[in-house]
């Protein structure tokens, strides 16, 4: 068995991997948002998680690998600074096209299968819907709020910040990048919360029936917040302490530290011991955005010729932590690399 180091997020340090369980190994990884179809940027992440996990499996360790699908709970304010305000994106997409929420949700939960498929990408062994999982956040929250770490305001439970890290001694966000996690950098902030840095564990429902997807709560009608499932989940299949959590460099700023404080608020124990994070997919050196035409499927590129192979050749091409650029040029070279590689193999 040969070393493995990673380098981790939380420390900023390239670490030798030592799990907690010298044979069996806890992995989970942030999945997708099921209100449209993931793009090419989004499975830079996926399928550099499905390396590790097989790197991980060639050096005889046993995994049990989890990734969440958000089915529920992640408002549009996300892009515009706080992740506690806007719409439901399941719920406005099922206006949008006219269907029931759950049929946004497994049609988009389906084609991003059927994408992991193509690319080659090892089926987690647990696949956990967030609205599978209503009575597991909810009993999150509870233990959360035995401690004193959440309060009630009008539009919901909030996750108490600055009483964390005086009760636990602990520092809010060191897996941050940003020098001070904010909220409503770009939208309405709640002034009822108490600071700006506290986060949704359970949204109210303004009007009862308003919502196609809500719950009866202890604290009221609603549903969580999109933090606490990932927590839930993932404590629920790997234990309250597990190995390693991967994601999208975009979710270390806000998300993982909120699972952070939520999770070890609940149980007083660290709660993932390494910290992955993929960069950016850009496009000729542009942020990948449907406004300048340069968003792409996976089908996308198979419609142009282009093998999914030659997408995920191109991916290992970089480090997985440096930012990659995709261009009609670069996706022609993995092609034709992989096209030498595979007639080189086959003989």
């Amino acid at each position: 068995m040969a070393d493995i180091y990673l380098t981790n997020s939380l420390t900023r340090k390239k670490e030798l991997f030592v799990p907690s369980d010298p044979k069996n190994v806890g992995m989970y990884t942030c999945g997708p948002t099921v209100y449209q179809y993931a793009h090419i940027g989004n499975f830079r992440t996926y399928v550099m998680a499905d390396v590790l996990l097989r790197l991980l499996g060639y050096n005889s360790f046993s995994v049990r690998y989890v990734m969440n699908i958000t089915d529920v709970g992640h408002l549009t304010g996300d892009n515009l600074g706080d992740a506690d305000l806007g719409e439901d994106r399941i719920e406005t997409s099922a206006k949008k096209e006219g269907k029931t929420a759950g049929d946004i949700a497994r049609h988009y939960t389906e084609a991003f299968l059927g994408d992991m498929e193509l690319l080659n990408i090892k089926k987690p062994w647990q696949m956990t819907k967030a609205t599978r999982h209503i009575p597991e956040q909810m009993g999150l929250i509870a233990k959360i709020e035995e401690k004193g770490l959440a309060y009630k305001v009008s539009d919901g439970i909030y996750f108490d910040t600055v009483k964390y890290e005086k009760q636990t001694g602990k520092k809010y966000g060191e897996l941050s990048t940003l020098d001070e996690i904010k909220s409503g950098a770009r939208v309405g902030e709640n002034k009822e919360k108490k600071n700006p840095r506290d986060f949704a564990l359970w949204k109210f429902s303004k009007v009862s029936g308003e919502r196609q997807m809500e719950w009866n709560s202890p604290w009221g009608l609603g549903f969580p917040g999109w933090h606490i499932e990932c927590s839930a989940m993932s404590m629920k299949y790997l234990g309250e302490s597990f190995d390693i959590h991967f994601g999208g460099e975009d979710l270390r700023s806000t998300h993982h530290p909120n699972e952070i404080a939520q999770s070890e608020a609940a149980t007083s124990k660290k709660f993932v011991k390494y910290w992955l994070h993929s960069a950016f997919l850009l496009v000729d050196s542009k942020k990948m955005s449907k406004s300048l035409g340069n968003y792409y499927r996976v089908g996308d590129l198979v419609k142009k010729g282009i093998d999914p192979m030659a997408l995920r050749y191109l991916y290992l091409s970089a480090h997985y932590r440096d930012p990659l650029n995709f261009t009609e040029k670069s996706i022609a070279f993995a092609q034709n690399t992989y096209d030498r590689l595979r007639s080189i193999v086959a003989g």
